[in-house]
């Protein structure tokens, strides 16, 4: 059988040679680099994923990476928002692909298009649809016939899409590379051969498309000889591919971490970015793509995964925003034109390296028409001096100088000496806003619009993920002779549930809210409550907080109560309500009248004034505002309140969560050493996230309609609308060139 399928493999990769011949001076490659129209590229990409802001924002975003030095915009195609529903497709507004890419192209930008379907991306459900996990004997990532099938019609699907657009590198379009899967390698070590054999039918997949172009495989380090095997990491400089004829990729340079909710704000130091990235290019690295290059919005519900922020900012060189975060986008500007005039040394030549002393070490490019050294003091305590060709260059710790003539030092990692910037919000909606309040009362089970099952269901099985909400709901009855009703200790009630968040009620009486978090979803609530003789009312307002993005069959992971529930202290001692009778609602009462939506705020009376609920659960809040003049960026102040969702003129901001306080090891911040997602955080002992973006686009000059639904309770008079501004305060050019 092996032979078999090498032949196959064999096979397939003659087909892709073939798809390239008509136009192999398109996009090929080398050891050295990618190559396009002949000529060897030293490539420098970011990642942009379109979702993640506004079509109005897409353009200015791609000329400031543009500007930046870019050459390659780099996106994940998002699956479940492309076919929410099997067969039905969108791509329109926010996920409209083929403009994204469109305007790369205007821009004068190649696109590395990352088809995935799987993305990771710290997005819902790893960017799957949800119906996919109810496809009857469905197994996800593995050699599993319902999920390849599947996988391979919406692939089909895309690469069609581009083809029918001519947006591929072979027909004149700007997508030089795409991806298939996403750091996959992981997941085929736990599976062993149903993985091998999974990884195989993909290769062989993409190999049929005839898209003209290479495919890419991160963190595959058995990938197909015709797939281009790539790194993902905070640091690639010992990365090697799996055959001497490829290039040395990375697919994601981290320039932070993203945020969750729980924890603190990441940043990576751009002088610790900046060592890593000529670490890799020194090593004979030739692509490097920022992991993220502007980050964005998570915006929807459907949007984060598994306790991930609204904010997916990443530290990354363009803000939430759109804006420049400096100095870190002025510095890799900086990097990326040194790295340029180094390219024609890069792309001819392979290193010489050397080691002129204890952490020291030198690597010379040298052709016959060109010269470009990079000299390397990895030293995390001390400065060095570097004799190179009878010349001295001083270089601080952990730091590397790149020479493009072997002769002039024209940059250094660590001398940032591009612009700097803070950034501040500045309140905007003067006088506060004019709220009005609605209080949705708890469900209880026997109420009309609910449905009655045995036993405790698991919570997506439920809802389908189109709401963060189920109502789980039973009846408890006590008997007169209970002994807790004559002496006053009360029992004992104890849920337990697989996450994400819990509110309990018992007889219309609000107990508490518990919740988890990233790293253990999972929580436990327990209270003595207060019950009567005769029927009393459990209600049980589960919520999530995304899906996981990430893990071994993570489509089998549950959320919701799945029990025990028990109540303890009764003469019977503890009884199980577990496998009682319980119904269930979907939802809250305002989705369901479409609250959000001024279709439907008006089917409800609204309290006001002296009668606006303040610091109560389940409570909805809406208020008109005009919009702000200028075109500053704007963002809402939700620090008052506690956790819930928002929108704007129907468009869903996102889940605010201001009650979830950081937790981390916040201190002082040095670039120097090793970085990982641990060092350099802040915000400890504040909420993880109070500012939530409200893209101009979505607002109208006046009569903007914003509504708040607030689970846990909050003071709605408190939020303000701010925007968002930098102050730059020094600028120094070190040199000025082209590329």
């Amino acid at each position: 059988m092996s032979i078999i399928n090498n032949l196959l493999l064999f096979l397939c990769s003659m087909l892709w040679v073939c798809s390239l011949s008509p136009v192999t001076a398109s996009v090929s490659y080398d050891d050295k680099a990618i190559i396009i129209n002949g000529q060897r590229k030293i490539l420098i990409s970011g990642s942009i994923h379109y979702p993640r802001s506004t079509p109005e924002m897409w353009p200015d975003i791609i000329q400031k990476a543009k500007d930046g030095g870019l050459d390659v915009i780099d996106t994940y195609v998002f699956w479940n928002g492309h076919e929410p529903s099997p067969g039905q497709y969108y791509f329109e507004g926010r996920f409209d692909l083929v403009r994204f890419i469109k305007l790369v192209q205007q821009a004068g930008l190649y696109v590395h298009l990352r088809i995935g379907p799987y993305i990771c991306a710290e997005w819902n459900f790893g960017g799957f649809p949800v119906w996919l996990k109810y496809v009857p004997g469905i197994a996800f990532r593995t050699d599993n016939e319902p999920f390849k099938a599947a996988m391979q019609k919406f692939t089909e699907k895309i690469v069609n899409m581009m083809k029918s657009e001519s947006l591929f590198e072979s027909q004149g379009g700007p997508i030089i590379l795409s991806q298939i899967e996403n750091e996959y390698g992981p997941i085929e070590w736990e599976l062993g051969a149903p993985g091998k054999a999974y990884i195989n039918w993909a290769a062989r997949l993409v190999a049929s498309l005839g898209t003209g172009v290479p495919w890419t495989m991160c963190k595959q380090e058995d990938a197909p000889e015709f797939i281009l095997d790539t790194c993902n990491a905070f640091y690639c400089q010992g990365f090697k591919p799996n055959n001497n004829n490829k290039p040395k990729m990375w697919t994601e340079a981290w320039t932070s971490w993203y945020t969750n909710f729980g924890g603190p704000i990441p940043h990576r130091p751009v002088e610790d970015l900046a060592f890593a990235v000529v670490r890799f290019i020194q090593n004979s690295g030739s692509f490097v793509n920022y992991y993220m290059y502007h980050g964005g919005t998570n915006f929807g519900r459907t949007g984060p995964g598994l306790f991930i922020a609204t904010t997916y900012d990443y530290d990354a060189p363009i803000d939430e925003y759109g804006l420049l975060r400096q100095p870190k986008w002025g510095h890799l500007r900086d990097l990326h034109k040194a790295i340029k005039l180094c390219e024609p040394a890069l792309v001819s030549a392979y290193p010489t390296v050397t080691w002129p002393g204890n952490n020291l070490e030198v690597h010379v490019f040298q052709s016959d028409s060109a010269c470009a050294a990079f000299l390397s003091n990895y030293d995390t305590g001390s400065s060095a001096t570097v004799t190179f060709q009878n010349m001295n260059y001083d270089l601080p710790p952990w730091s590397i100088s790149i020479l493009p003539d072997c002769k002039t030092a024209v940059f250094n990692t660590a001398k940032v000496s591009s612009q700097s910037s803070v950034t501040t919000m500045s309140k905007v909606s003067s006088g506060g806003f004019s709220w009005q309040s609605y209080r949705e009362d708890p469900v209880s089970a026997g109420d009309s619009d609910t449905s009655e099952m045995d036993g405790l269901w698991e919570q997506i099985n439920v809802t389908r993920d189109t709401s963060d909400y189920l109502w789980y709901l039973t009846d408890v009855n006590i008997d007169p002779d209970e002994g807790f009703l004559k002496t006053g200790q009360n029992p004992l009630l104890t849920v337990m549930s697989a996450g994400h968040a819990l509110h309990v009620f018992v007889n219309g009486k609000y107990l508490g809210f518990v919740y988890g978090g990233l790293n253990k979803p999972k929580l436990t609530f327990t209270s003595y409550v207060k019950l009567w003789a005769g029927v009393n009312k459990i209600s049980l307002l589960s919520v999530a907080v995304g899906l996981p993005n990430v893990g071994l069959h993570f489509e089998t992971w549950n959320a919701g109560v799945l029990g025990p529930v028990t109540l303890r202290g009764l003469n019977e001692g503890t009884r199980d309500l577990t496998m009682q009778k319980w119904s269930y609602k979907v939802g809250v009462k305002g989705e369901g009248l479409n609250l959000h939506a001024s279709d439907g705020s008006s089917s409800v009376d609204w309290a006001e004034g002296s009668s606006l609920a303040r610091k109560k659960p389940l409570t909805w809040y809406k208020t008109t505002f005009d919009a702000p003049a200028g075109d500053e960026p704007l963002a809402l102040d939700m620090n008052s309140m506690g956790k819930g969702l928002i929108w704007i003129n129907g468009e869903s901001v996102g889940r605010h969560w201001p009650a979830y306080v950081a937790r981390g090891n916040c201190g002082d911040c040095s670039y120097i050493g090793t970085y990982d997602q641990n060092k350099c955080q802040s915000n400890c002992g504040q909420p993880t996230q109070r500012w939530y973006h409200v893209p101009r686009s979505w607002l109208k000059p006046s009569g903007n309609l914003l509504v708040v639904f607030e689970e846990v309770g909050g003071d709605p008079t408190w939020i303000s609308l701010g925007s968002r501004r930098t102050e730059n305060f020094y600028s120094l050019e070190v040199f000025n060139s082209t590329n």
